[in-house]
């Protein structure tokens, strides 16, 4: 049960050592019950009818609800969807994953783990890699700065909350499929608030951002120890670390935005306590992602 202003608490809502993890997540029972919770906060809800009346237990995990007789599984329609692997094993590669400060690779985790494929230990990297971002994030609001830069793998759309005193909120990153006005108000319009100031390092994107209704402020730059937009300057270079900390030719450019999400998701997070919280996010929010096969990863392409 979480706090009463809906914070999880340590050692009750998630275990706080990787001790506290064994004893709690020692049986794939555990591990469903644990599941359950994070998909159904508020008791179960039927996937077909949307009845809020308490299921009764059937044969391989399966819930079938009173009201329309219809079968349901904790993990059917989440990131664990249709797994042969243990959620005991899923578990564990979720607090692996959130305890490399500097992004896991598919190697390390097969031998964490002990798995026999590494195309198992990449596949799930990625489908938790896909629950990194949150199904519905909030837009970000209040002063937005937004823009642009590269990597090796390709080029990134940024936007940053900024406050003052100055300091960095929420951002959102995505790769760009080519870097065009048009490829940008796209990203915009799905991250940004409506009533949100945006500044912009260019004025001719200024300019197009007010036809779509946005208030936008051109930042000039204030010299060379001084950049025109200090959010966006900040994140862009920890992005760029955070790409020279990852095994050689991990990014590969159609995989670049899986790597994003991770970089958001432990930056947006970066006020968390302890490690157990992340893994309470994570599970979280792949309990309301979709699935995603081997084919859907491989073949993914930028928006």
């Amino acid at each position: 049960m979480h706090a009463q202003d809906g914070t999880p608490r340590a050692g009750e809502d998630y275990p706080v050592s990787w001790r506290q993890f064994l004893d709690r997540f020692g049986t794939e029972e555990a591990c469903v019950a644990y599941l359950q919770g994070l998909r159904w906060p508020q008791g179960f809800v039927c996937p077909h009818c949307a009845a809020r009346t308490a299921p009764y237990p059937c044969s391989r995990g399966r819930l079938v609800c009173r009201t329309c007789g219809f079968q349901a599984t904790v993990t059917a329609g989440t990131v664990f969807d249709k797994t042969r692997t243990p959620l005991r094993v899923w578990l564990a590669a979720c607090w692996y994953l959130v305890n490399q400060k500097h992004g896991a690779s598919a190697l390390g985790l097969q031998r964490a783990l002990g798995l026999g494929s590494y195309q198992t230990a990449w596949t799930m990297l990625h489908r938790l890699r896909k629950a990194m971002a949150p199904p519905a994030p909030a837009p970000l609001q209040g002063v937005v700065e937004i823009g642009d830069f590269c990597l090796d793998a390709g080029r990134i759309a940024l936007a940053v909350e900024v406050a003052r005193p100055p300091g960095v909120g929420q951002v959102r990153l995505r790769r760009l499929a080519a870097p065009s006005m048009t490829a940008m108000a796209s990203f915009i319009l799905g991250n940004v608030a409506p009533g949100a100031a945006l500044r912009s390092a260019h004025a001719e994107d200024c300019q197009a951002l007010a036809r779509l209704g946005y208030a936008c402020e051109h930042a000039a730059p204030q010299g060379a120890r001084q950049p025109a937009m200090p959010g966006m300057h900040r994140v862009a270079a920890l992005v760029r670390r955070w790409e020279q900390h990852l095994p050689q030719g991990a990014v590969q450019p159609t995989l670049l935005d899986a790597h994003l999400r991770e970089f958001s998701f432990r930056f947006n997070l970066r006020g968390a306590d302890s490690v157990g919280l992340l893994f309470h996010r994570l599970l979280q929010q792949a309990m309301h992602t979709a699935p995603a096969t081997y084919r859907d990863i491989v073949q993914c392409r930028p928006e």
